[in-house]
């Protein structure tokens, strides 16, 4: 219901089914599982989503110290997790927080075989990050590098040509566009496309 109400744009019971999952976790005696990491994230996404990002990353950091202390943890949702902290962080104009999180995103992704589109994502939450730090004309250099580095990892043949990869490519797409690489914008688009007509 948290994540129904986020994409349905409903704050008011987007953010009371959060906290409503969060007072379960007490109560059914969840806390400190992995369950209460994802619990923590969702409800910090929540809050992210609707620019309460003080609540939301205070959440997020609850989420990691579950994750973190569990050994068992994939390391996909860490990566989730700290690309999640980057965006916080970089909302709140802390981008040495940021740039550090998303790294951590990076390498962690890194550990998990379907992990590229996810790479390619953070990449471009890094190069969003530089230009709101720097400025386009400063941190043109640094740009883009990370979207040639975020391309590639989209035209990685090992990336699994899936509904999440048609996902990811469409959700990208705007980005490269925006920053001046219109052909790359448009074959992720038709990219996606074609795989969304075959399934």
């Amino acid at each position: 219901l948290t994540g129904h109400f986020r994409k349905t744009g409903d704050k008011e019971l987007s953010l009371q089914n959060a906290e409503e999952a969060l007072r379960l976790l007490d109560e059914l005696d969840f806390a400190g599982t992995v369950s209460a990491g994802t619990t923590f994230t969702n409800a910090a996404t929540a809050y992210h989503a609707f620019g309460e990002n003080r609540r939301a990353l205070a959440l997020f950091e609850q989420a990691r110290e579950v994750y973190e202390n569990h050994e068992g943890t994939d390391p996909s949702l860490l990566g989730g997790l700290y690309n999640n902290m980057g965006l916080c962080c970089a909302a709140l104009k802390d981008y040495p927080r940021a740039f550090s999180f998303y790294e951590k995103a990076m390498d962690d992704m890194e550990q998990v075989p379907e992990g590229k589109p996810e790479q390619a994502i953070t990449c471009l939450n890094m190069a969003d990050a530089v230009e709101e730090e720097q400025g386009m004309e400063q941190g043109e250099h640094r740009i883009y590098e990370l979207l040639d580095k975020a391309l590639e990892l989209l035209r990685d043949e090992t990336a699994p040509r899936d509904g999440y990869y048609a996902f990811v490519c469409e959700k990208c797409a705007p980005t490269f566009s925006y920053y001046g690489y219109f052909l790359a914008a448009e074959e992720l688009k038709e990219l996606a496309e074609e795989i969304y007509e075959r399934t």
